[in-house]
């Protein structure tokens, strides 16, 4: 008997993938349609089932090996991990924590992969492209293309794993039908029929502000708490994809074009500022390695630790620069 996999592209879809020669291509996101009067239940299957389905879609990228493939399946579990933050006053049940501990799971053995990835294209390559005579360069870019290997070889193996199937499932199973859809408690139903845009304004001016109290001291701020901050910024991003088709009108629609494009701006700085702090720690941790045996490569991982920590300064104007903006853009809800 063969182990069962959900698919989400039909033959069609797949043969005419073949005719254009675009198969096993990364499945990115796609916008959510959801319609005003709809409960916040009936919103919340709909966002979920859109998140599974990146998640899903991007199996086989994953297991042919494409980067972006890890990239863009980590991305449908953080939309999906978001979503089942912002839905979390419906979620309560022990069927929903069995589901987010698993997609926990899956979430770290994606990581490794793609962090390295990201290190080897933003910190080495554009070294090596620029034919940087540095000693002890090669040495590291064959001791991370060793990592690399090796965590896309760990992120492979998981997505073939009968726990990475049963997940695929169980997900579809429990946005279907799980216990979550027809809760016991009286206040949890009550709040599960909700409307959604009632739910969406409140939700969206309360991750905002948020974001906008934690940012006010964005300079000051510490790694550790820049990267709650990104995380903050990063909810308020999907929650506003999540319910954007809520808000059509004229007046939304030219708040929308400036509002999401200066998170967007925000995120990125912060991403890049959480990248920086990675990157050293991966390039003191390979110089810890090296620095009985092979003493260019410690070399080599320091100039390329300081060349990431002289980016700091720059990036931190252009990210605080990113939130001033944010600040003064009015809300696309309201």
């Amino acid at each position: 008997m063969l182990p069962a996999q959900i698919a989400v592209k039909s033959k069609a879809d797949r043969g005419y993938e073949l005719i254009d020669g675009v198969q096993d291509t990364a499945v990115k996101s796609t916008s959510i349609d959801l319609s005003p009067g709809m409960t916040s239940r009936e919103a919340f299957k709909i966002i979920g089932l859109a998140c599974l389905n990146q998640i899903i879609g991007n199996h086989q990228p994953v297991i042919q090996g494409h980067p972006e493939g890890v990239h863009q399946m980590r991305v449908g579990l953080r939309r999906l991990r978001a979503a089942m933050s912002v839905f979390s006053h419906l979620l309560h049940d022990a069927q929903t924590a069995a589901i987010k501990a698993e997609l926990k799971w899956l979430a770290g053995e994606l990581a490794p992969a793609r962090e390295l990835d990201v290190l080897v294209q933003r910190v080495v390559a554009p070294v090596e492209h620029r034919h940087v005579r540095w000693d002890g360069i090669p040495a590291v870019s064959r001791a991370l293309a060793g990592k690399r290997k090796t965590a896309l070889t760990r992120a492979q193996k998981t997505i073939v794993s009968a726990r990475f199937r049963t997940l695929c499932i169980d997900a579809v199973a429990w946005l279907e039908t799980g216990q979550w859809t027809n809760p016991s408690d009286d206040l949890v139903r009550d709040q599960g029929n909700v409307v959604v845009e009632v739910f969406a304004v409140e939700h969206l001016n309360r991750r905002r502000r948020k974001v906008c109290k934690r940012g006010k001291a964005l300079a000051q701020l510490d790694a550790t708490q820049r990267h709650r901050l990104r995380i903050q910024v990063k909810k308020l991003r999907y929650a506003v994809e999540f319910f954007a088709s809520l808000y059509l009108g004229k007046r939304a629609l030219r708040r929308r074009e400036r509002f999401l494009p200066a998170l967007e701006c925000l995120q990125d700085g912060l991403g890049d500022l959480n990248d920086i702090a990675v990157h050293e720690d991966r390039m003191t941790e390979m110089a810890d390695q090296g620095r009985q045996s092979n003493q260019n490569r410690v070399f080599a991982a320091g100039v390329l630790a300081g060349r990431e920590d002289a980016r700091l300064e720059v990036v931190m104007k252009a990210a605080t620069a990113a939130y001033e903006k944010l600040i003064k853009v009015k809300p696309f809800w309201q």
